[in-house]
């Protein structure tokens, strides 16, 4: 799951395999907060919750600090970007500037994972998946064979761990995580040497059409 809280607690108990053997949590304050949400709600239902475990791996890759690295130096010179950074600062109706801002967002980050874009002081792309890896293999290590486990984190983790299991190209990787909505799930297989994705993005337990939202 990421960013968002949950609506129906007891229903996204019921979609999620759980009893839990670890429960992970990335150091972001949402990752903290809705474990405890979907941990109120196992408890509820009268399930185990074992003591979550901070995984600092599984932390967003850097999105504010590239914009405001990588926006000046492509104003003066990407006239794409200042196209779009134009329509974000001019568009007043809410929704439109949310849409403009994705929009002017994709393409940041999109030269900045094709390798076309530095930037002093960002966690590189291909540093963040290798980071996310590790966290994997933290996971791995930690619950040991045949466990049943959760980790709390967000769009970006997701997405490069979805990457590595299906040995997507970077910009295909960044892309999933434009897709991936708030409080949704997916689902990930250890066996031996192979890590694979069960399913990616899901979400039942979301009930009402308005709280389906992607940032």
């Amino acid at each position: 799951p990421r960013s968002t809280l949950v609506p129906d607690t007891t229903l996204f108990r019921s979609v999620l395999n759980g009893p839990f053997d670890l429960v992970g949590d990335g150091p972001a304050k949402r990752h903290l907060q809705t474990g405890e949400v979907v941990a109120d709600a196992f408890r509820k239902e009268g399930l185990s919750w074992p003591e979550p475990v901070e995984i600092p791996e599984f932390d967003e890759f850097q999105a504010f600090e590239l914009m405001r690295a990588a926006l000046p130096g492509l104003l003066e010179r990407d006239p794409a970007v200042r196209e779009l950074e134009m329509n974000f600062r001019t568009h007043t109706d809410a929704r439109e500037k949310a849409r403009a801002f994705e929009k002017l967002f994709q393409r940041v980050t999109r030269l900045w994972v094709a390798g076309e874009l530095k930037t002093e002081g960002v966690e590189p792309w291909e540093e963040f998946c290798a980071r996310v890896v590790r966290g994997l293999e933290q996971v791995r290590e930690l619950a040991g064979r045949k466990a049943n486990v959760v980790v709390f984190t967000s769009g970006g983790p997701i997405s490069a761990a979805a990457g590595t299991a299906l040995g997507l190209t970077p910009v295909k990787t960044l892309e999933l995580s434009w897709v991936s909505r708030n409080s949704s799930y997916s689902e990930f297989l250890f066996s031996d040497g192979r890590f694979s994705l069960s399913s990616f993005n899901v979400h039942p337990h979301i009930t009402e059409a308005h709280l389906l939202t992607y940032r």
